[in-house]
């Protein structure tokens, strides 16, 4: 009797002793946990933690694997964007003198014959010439050896001086001169000694594309009509032969050629006015930002540092008036305060000779309508005053 209750009792403090010591396994895991939470709560917050950090650095790094893929997928696809370009130019060139230009021998007045002959050469040599030169043309980029320059900045990148007005492309992975895009229907940078030809291209494809929609608009409006009675014809043609015999099939009413031709006349003018319209606002894009002498990467750069001097007080709102500044007294003096200007603007008319490489007034025919290799003013490592500039502007506040 007295073993089984030593037994018993010996059984109950092993229990108990289990149980307290898998309590205290559960509580020390428990903490482990709680600091190993506050562990990594407390690193990322320290790796989150800066005092620049804004908005603008919260969206870019949110967009970063967008950055990421757009610099990948952009530099295998150039080369597939260069051929589509040229893939689609050349089938309009090809349906405007198969198509189109056999009607226009026929149907239209000799001054008519002679104005659509000289102005589409004309037009397709200049688009032909300048996306040639858009693509082959490097945009120029910075010496890698450290005494050719002074006075500028290191990438961070590249480790290597970088001038002013250069910028690093990260999918050409090398500093570009005047950077203002990388273009993938270029497979290249638009830098300093291309940006002309770039612009050139876009505004001549654009005229072309509309002088296409304007001059085919009638011949579109036919060839549609023409192509729905195909439909109608085609359908009822069908339904005839429903009830009827194999061998009392009707032929088709229109025959392959004339399908062809109508087909080819709409999409003419359905790309042409897609193209038209897309390119259309791209060129006013950058001939607004060629009028204020910035690239698309200088105008988002000025646009913040004219915002940050802005807060700070040291550039007025209104173009240095001090109008929208506080008012204690009526008669109070306003504070003489500076207009943010860019320092590559030379104006607007003297910004569009500039980049065209206008010096004398020949120049205009010579280098703008006629196709013209030319280099632009400068070597892109600095930026001295053009001699085409009639006057310097005083420097003011900008970067």
């Amino acid at each position: 009797m007295r073993s089984r209750q030593r037994m018993f009792a010996a059984a109950m403090r092993l229990l108990l002793k289990c149980l307290r010591l898998g309590r205290r396994r559960r509580f020390k895991l428990v903490r482990q946990v709680e600091q190993l939470w506050h562990y990594g709560h407390l690193c990322l917050r320290s790796l989150l933690y800066n005092s620049f950090t804004n908005g603008d650095v919260v969206l870019d790094s949110l967009f970063e694997p967008v950055y990421w893929l757009v610099d990948h997928v952009t530099r295998w696809f150039g080369v597939v964007f260069v051929a589509l370009v040229i893939g689609l130019t050349s089938s309009i060139v090809a349906i405007v003198y198969i198509c189109l230009l056999p009607l226009i021998l026929q149907t239209y007045t000799p001054a008519w014959i002679c104005w659509h002959l000289a102005y589409g050469h004309w037009n397709l040599i200049m688009i032909v010439f300048h996306y040639y030169m858009a693509i082959t043309t490097s945009p120029g980029h910075p010496p890698q050896a450290k005494n050719d320059l002074t006075g500028v900045s290191i990438c961070r990148k590249c480790i290597a001086p970088k001038p002013a007005r250069t910028h690093h492309c990260s999918i050409c992975n090398r500093c570009v001169l005047k950077m203002d895009h990388h273009c993938p229907w270029l497979n290249n940078c638009v830098g300093h000694y291309n940006h002309r030809y770039f612009f050139s291209f876009c505004l001549f494809m654009t005229m072309g594309c509309i002088y296409c929609s304007i001059s085919g608009w009638e011949m579109f409006r036919d060839a549609y009509a023409a192509i729905e009675r195909m439909k109608l014809l085609e359908k009822e043609r069908l339904q005839v032969a429903a009830n009827q015999t194999y061998y009392q099939t009707p032929p088709p009413t229109f025959s392959f050629r004339q399908r062809a031709f109508h087909k080819s006349v709409v999409y003419l003018w359905v790309l042409c006015s897609s193209v038209a319209l897309a390119l259309g606002a791209l060129t006013l894009w950058h001939a607004a930002l060629i009028t204020r002498g910035e690239t698309s990467i200088e105008r988002h750069i000025n646009r913040k540092e004219r915002q940050r001097l802005q807060k700070k007080g040291k550039v007025s709102i209104a173009h240095g008036t001090g109008a929208g500044w506080g008012r204690a007294r009526r008669d109070a003096p306003l504070p003489v305060l500076q207009v943010f200007r860019n320092p590559y603007s030379y104006g607007s008319w003297d910004n569009w000779k500039v980049f065209l490489g206008v010096d004398v007034p020949r120049h205009w025919l010579t280098r703008v309508l006629l196709p013209s290799p030319h280099l632009p003013h400068g070597t892109g490592l600095s930026w001295d005053l053009p001699p085409c500039v009639t006057e310097q502007h005083a420097p003011l506040l900008a970067i």
